[in-house]
C-alpha cells in the first residue's frame, strides 16, 4: 500500500489521487486503509519517507554501493531521461518539490532530513578547499540534478530536454573529486 502511494503521488502529486483510487490500484478496500492509517496524511508522509529511502534500495538491489559513487555516476543516474521519464520510480525532490513545500510538518520534515542526506553525501564527493566549499557546491549540484530533471519533464521539445540533461550531468561531472 505504502508502495503503490509512494509511486502514484509522485507521478499524480500529493493532491492528484485519492485515497480511494491508490487502495484499489493496492488490491485493498477503503476499510482496509483505515485499519493501518489514521489518515490519508499519515500515509502521504509514510510514501514519502519510502520515496525517498527507494533511490538507496534501489542502488543495493543492483549491487551497487551508494558511498562508492562518485558525482559523476550519480549525475549519470539522475539526470537521465530515464528519470526524466518516469517519475513514479524517481526522486521525489524531482517531482514534488512544489508539493512537499505546501504539506504538513510532518512531511517537510522528512524532505528536510532528505536534503540533508543528500547534501552531505554529494559534498564527501565533491572537490574543494574547504567543507563550506564542498557543502556549497553540493546544494548547487543537487539544486540543478531535481530543478534540471523537472525541467526536462515539461519541455516539449525533446532536444531541449537532452540538452537540459546533458549540461547538468556535465556540470555535475565537474565537481567530482
Amino acid at each position: 500500500m505504502v508502495e503503490t502511494a509512494s509511486r502514484r503521488l509522485r507521478e499524480a502529486g500529493l493532491d492528484g489521487i485519492g485515497v480511494a483510487d491508490l487502495m484499489k490500484e493496492a488490491g485493498l478496500t477503503v476499510g482496509g486503509f483505515y485499519k493501518h492509517f489514521a489518515s490519508r496524511d499519515d500515509l502521504v508522509v509514510e510514501a514519502i519517507q519510502s520515496a525517498f529511502d527507494s533511490w538507496g534500495r534501489k542502488l543495493e538491489a543492483e549491487g551497487i554501493n551508494p558511498a562508492e559513487m562518485t558525482a559523476a555516476d550519480i549525475a549519470e543516474r539522475y539526470v537521465s531521461t530515464c528519470h526524466r521519464d518516469n517519475p513514479g520510480e524517481g526522486c521525489p525532490f524531482a517531482a514534488l518539490t512544489s508539493d512537499i513545500s505546501r504539506s504538513g510538518e510532518k512531511a517537510r520534515a522528512i524532505a528536510t532530513d532528505g536534503l540533508r542526506r543528500n547534501f552531505e553525501g554529494l559534498a564527501s564527493k565533491t572537490a574543494g578547499a574547504d567543507e563550506r566549499e564542498r557543502r556549497r557546491k553540493a546544494i548547487m549540484a543537487f539544486a540543478m540534478m531535481a530543478g534540471g530533471v523537472g525541467l526536462a519533464r515539461i519541455s516539449s521539445d525533446e532536444a531541449l530536454s537532452a540538452e537540459i540533461l546533458e549540461t547538468i550531468r556535465d556540470f555535475v561531472a565537474a565537481i567530482d573529486k
